[in-house]
């Protein structure tokens, strides 16, 4: 028992020495069992110097050489790479046909969290420097002099988000910088690679019972940046009289109700409208000054390809803006012209024993439809092409089509999704600088069927497969669009569209 007694008290009186209560002759602790006869002095000045030897020879404690600011409040990594394969083939009037396969990846990582008082921020780094995709080609390297295999002159990293977002209340949420799109509803209207810059206004508000979701979104998207604001007639023709950065405004007005814990319906009307047209692109200056149609979002959207001297189309086009003289003009694919848009997108969603399905579809007008068809068809009758007339009544896009699967939540091993889905684009309906540039190559006048299938192998680990069929819908129009996939053809007569992924999220 005395032994029990005396090795308790040691180790008490160690662990007191190894945090400073023990450094001398007079600790309270020892004293007392000392006078109790627990230990002699002797003793005492052992397990004293015992513990001074044991803080002696404790090891340092590690310092992490990473200071984060305390006003960081968390960090998250995050963001996927992929693989893919894809083929894209594509048919003109008059018999051109094109065919790509290209194998390729993409890289998207980023750091995002939350900042004191409220705040939040992100960044992410991503591949390739089209506005519309991350992905890279292998092997695509062709810049003169022609590096050799495994070149990296494409294999580029850029900001893909850059942002600050302040949340002082649950239903209020404000964003600045370059930010993931808060208006992305389906691949109709919006391709999911675009990042808005500019500023976004969130609003929501929970009622009856918490079966009424009610929300208002707002955003001011600088759609390019005018160098200079204004200038001579004859020193930059192009923006002569644009004088005004031009922003696409975007209002929503959204609600989503719960019939139930397995069953819901949203519906989001939105209105697109743009400050100004922005600056055109340098075509080429005529005998006397004047600038035929070029490329850029200040020139009359046409969104034709090259015509005949019959007025029949040849089929070709001519990206980067140049003219043939030969062949006929490259007319401008993105004009942002006679654009204000009403869009309405809409879901059901429903468990249906383990599966989980959605109805959607999205229908957008351009309300100035009309008159960009009227503008479109002067270029072309101004250019003494024969037989031209305005195509009015090609304002309307929509789309409906479903999806089935086993999750509604966070990806898991062995979750998967199927989705099929029918999109038609009037020439004049959309904006085509910002539709999908997959389904169906970023163009109007074009309508088709899109089905894909996802599996997760593991919670991180996916493959993919999708397919896309597109046909022209109007034959007296071409199919307007600028995208740097398959540019050389205008119009497309029918396109078709297989892409089989690998890929990796966190």
């Amino acid at each position: 028992m005395s032994r029990w007694v005396l090795g308790s008290a040691g180790l008490i009186a160690a662990t007191a020495a190894l945090n400073g209560l023990a450094a001398d002759p007079s600790d309270p602790l020892l004293n007392v069992l000392i006078k109790k006869g627990i230990l002699t002095e002797k003793e005492a000045d052992d397990i004293k110097i015992e513990a001074q030897n044991a803080q002696t020879n404790a090891p340092t404690p590690f310092l992490s050489k990473w200071k984060i600011s305390d006003g960081i409040k968390s960090v998250e990594l995050f963001g996927d790479l992929k693989f893919r394969y894809e083929h894209r083939a594509a048919d003109a009037p008059d018999g051109q046909r094109l065919i790509r396969d290209r194998e390729r990846y993409a890289v998207r990582i980023g750091i995002r969290g939350d900042l004191a008082e409220h705040f939040y921020y992100g960044l992410r780094l991503e591949t390739s420097s089209n506005p519309r995709s991350t992905w890279v080609t292998f092997g695509d390297e062709s810049s003169f002099p022609f590096p050799g295999p495994s070149a990296k002159t494409s294999d580029t990293v850029n900001i893909g988000q850059v942002y600050l977002g302040w949340r002082p209340e649950d239903w209020v949420d404000l964003t600045i910088g370059k930010f993931p799109n808060p208006f992305y509803t389906t691949s109709m209207v919006w391709d999911t690679d675009i990042n808005p810059e500019g500023f976004s206004e969130q609003f929501k508000y929970t009622t009856l019972n918490d079966k009424l979701d009610l929300r208002a979104k707002f955003m001011q998207m600088i759609y390019q940046d005018i160098t200079p604001n204004s200038s001579v007639l004859g020193v930059f023709p192009g923006n002569a009289d644009n004088t005004e950065i031009p922003f696409l405004l975007a209002w929503r007005l959204g609600a989503t109700y719960h019939f139930g814990k397995t069953m819901s319906a949203s519906i989001d009307p939105t209105l697109y409208n743009y400050t100004s047209h922005g600056q055109n692109g340098f075509g080429v200056i005529n005998t006397g000054g004047s600038l035929n149609p070029a490329a850029g979002f200040g020139g009359t959207f046409v969104g034709e390809g090259v015509r005949n001297p019959d007025g029949s189309f040849q089929g070709g086009n001519y990206p980067g803006g140049t003219v043939s003289t030969s062949a006929g003009p490259f007319f401008n694919q993105t004009g942002i012209n006679d654009l204000m848009i009403v869009e309405l997108p809409a879901e059901f969603n429903v468990q249906v024993s383990k599966l989980n399905l959605k109805i959607f579809g999205d229908l957008a007008i351009n309300l100035d439809g009309d008159n960009r068809a009227r503008q479109a068809a002067l270029v072309l009758q101004q250019a003494a092409i024969p037989g031209i007339t305005a195509q009015t009544g090609e304002d309307k896009a929509y789309q409906i089509g479903m999806a089935l699967s086993n999750t509604t939540g966070t990806p898991k091993k062995g979750t998967w999704e199927a989705r099929v889905y029918w999109q038609h684009i009037e020439q004049y309906a959309l904006d085509v600088n910002l539709i999908d540039s997959d389904y169906f190559e970023g163009r109007g006048n074009l309508e088709g069927v899109s089905a894909g299938f996802i599996y997760n192998f593991t919670d991180n680990i996916f493959g993919s497969i999708r397919y896309g069929h597109a046909d022209r819908i109007n034959k007296s129009l071409g199919t307007g669009g600028s995208n740097q996939d398959l540019p050389w053809l205008n119009p497309i007569n029918n396109y078709n569209l297989v892409q089989v992924d690998l890929g990796l999220r966190f």
